[in-house]
């Protein structure tokens, strides 16, 4: 009877343990949903604030019309990479952006009225600033991501992993345009 007892009772501590682990790779799953969801509304506020840096720009700006054309491809191709969730996809355009803004900005130097111009101040102030935050929050999702992957594959998370089909995520990565340092010469040069 003692023995059958002590068995309940492991039977017991097994459960209890399975439906704590259950619990924290549910929490963590929730974690990088989160974290995506801040991405996906900075990139969207981005999205939004592009047009009307790029439609400011126009105005001012009649000769450099390929420079803004690769702005809008470049924030299309987030768009839709964003609305996919493809991750890999997303990092390769997001590269491609912030490589187009980069140019935009630059160019605009040529420009004195462009870079004394209210609207363009404000909206360069504004699309600088959701490029911080979309870095900042990139940052805590490929943490999320991170503490996500590395619990269901530790042992004994993996087995209710697999029990109940918590996966690992992607993590996003950059293109590698954006990792090399920024030639500034060929940027003015344009």
């Amino acid at each position: 009877m003692s023995g059958g007892l002590v068995l309940l009772i492991l039977l017991a501590l097994v459960a209890v343990y399975g439906v704590f682990i259950f619990n924290q790779l549910v929490t963590l799953k929730h974690n990088v949903g989160k974290a995506w969801a801040n991405i996906d509304i900075l990139l969207k506020q981005r999205h939004d604030e592009l047009p009307k840096l790029v439609e400011t720009c126009k105005q001012y700006m009649q000769f450099e019309q390929e420079t803004l054309e690769k702005v809008m491809l470049a924030r299309n191709s987030v768009a839709s990479a964003r609305e996919a969730h493809n991750i890999p996809a997303l990092g390769q355009a997001e590269g491609a952006l912030r490589l187009g803004l980069g140019n935009l900005f630059a160019v605009a130097e040529a420009y004195p009225e462009l870079k004394t111009n209210e609207t363009f101040l404000h909206l360069q102030a504004r699309i600088t600033g959701l490029e911080n935050s979309i870095a900042d929050r990139r940052e805590f999702y490929n943490d999320s991501v991170n503490v996500n992957n590395v619990r269901v594959e530790q042992f004994p998370d993996t087995l209710v992993a697999r029990l109940f089909g918590f996966g690992q995520f992607s993590l996003l990565r950059f293109a590698t345009e954006e990792k090399q340092d920024v030639n500034i010469k060929q940027l003015f040069n344009q």
